[in-house]
């Protein structure tokens, strides 16, 4: 995949205070990248130099291979945004604001505004006064808005602030399958983890003005071994007779605890059995999002004070 938008030793400072603090990553087309971290992390401050907001102190960001800072108007064509909050005419409906964005950009056409409507599943509602939308809907007209010119990235700063669990999933959804559909490189701020786990394929953790981590949500191969709970009748029993076998277990809430390789699996519950050690239960155990974020901001934290 091909990098969209790129940060190269970026930094911020404000009346002498670093804000942002030489920071770098990149996002591919076709993937929804996170960008996580607590409130006053510095996520919205990062978002405002990418979208030429604010200037940069130092560094360089690259949009499509332009420099925001050297060829702003270039670089700003490829980029549809919301920072903070959608704005919107209450009064008007929906398809009369996405006119308002369309008058604009040259070359709009009617067809480019129906496109908008129809991929963020505005359809039956687009000719209804935005005063009558609920907070989903007005979040998809803004998307709506911030994809008319067709950029290649797609910026959003907490989009699902204020919403409900099904609006929330809603704007999940519909992100997911813009980046699958439109191949774009999608930015989403956020300091909801489970949400973040759910919708992003990476994630880059900030804390303090710093990029803490860059990891993958999802990632199969990221180890030979995994951990497994196994409940079974006798955790005592279990632990000494796969020690017999040069298999080490530790005691756990729901039974034993083992780290193992996939194929070592068959023999430990055959083990068991035959050691008439009865077993209910054997299942993987992994770190959520959150239990990783926590382990590397502690991490960064006891670094930080040593």
């Amino acid at each position: 995949m091909k990098s969209v938008v790129e940060l190269k030793n970026v930094s911020k400072k404000i009346r002498g205070k670093t804000i942002i603090d030489n920071l770098s990553f990149s996002v591919e087309a076709g993937e929804v990248f996170g960008f996580l971290g607590p409130n006053g992390a510095g996520k919205t401050t990062t978002i405002r130099m990418i979208v030429g907001l604010i200037g940069i102190t130092s560094g360089e960001i690259a949009i499509c291979g332009k420099s925001v800072a050297k060829d702003y108007e270039n670089a700003i064509r490829h980029v549809g945004a919301i920072v903070e909050n959608p704005e919107l005419y209450k009064f008007l409906t929906g398809y009369q604001n996405l006119q308002q964005v369309a008058r604009l950009t040259k070359g709009m056409t009617k067809e480019k505004i129906d496109e908008a409507v129809k991929l963020v599943g505005l359809s039956d509602r687009i000719h209804d006064k935005v005063k009558t939308y609920s907070l989903g809907m007005r979040q998809r007209l803004g998307i709506a808005q911030s994809l008319l010119h067709n950029p290649k990235v797609l910026i959003l700063d907490e989009p699902t602030n204020g919403l409900d669990p099904a609006g929330i999933r809603e704007i999940r959804d519909y992100l997911r399958r813009l980046a699958q559909e439109k191949n774009l490189a999608i930015i989403v701020s956020s300091h909801l983890l489970s949400e973040m786990e759910m919708m992003c394929d990476r994630i880059a953790i900030i804390q303090k003005g710093k990029l803490v981590n860059v990891q993958q949500v999802r990632d199969d191969t990221e180890v030979e071994k995994k951990t497994y709970v196994c409940d079974v009748n006798n955790p005592s029993e279990a632990i000494a007779v796969l020690a017999a076998h040069n298999i080490q277990a530790a005691g756990h809430e729901d039974g034993i605890q083992l780290l193992l390789e996939t194929p070592q699996v068959p023999d430990v519950l055959r083990i068991l059995l035959t050691n008439d050690i009865l077993v209910f239960e054997m299942k993987v155990i992994k770190k959520s999002l959150e239990d990783r974020f926590l382990e590397i901001t502690q991490e960064e934290e006891v670094a930080a004070n040593a």
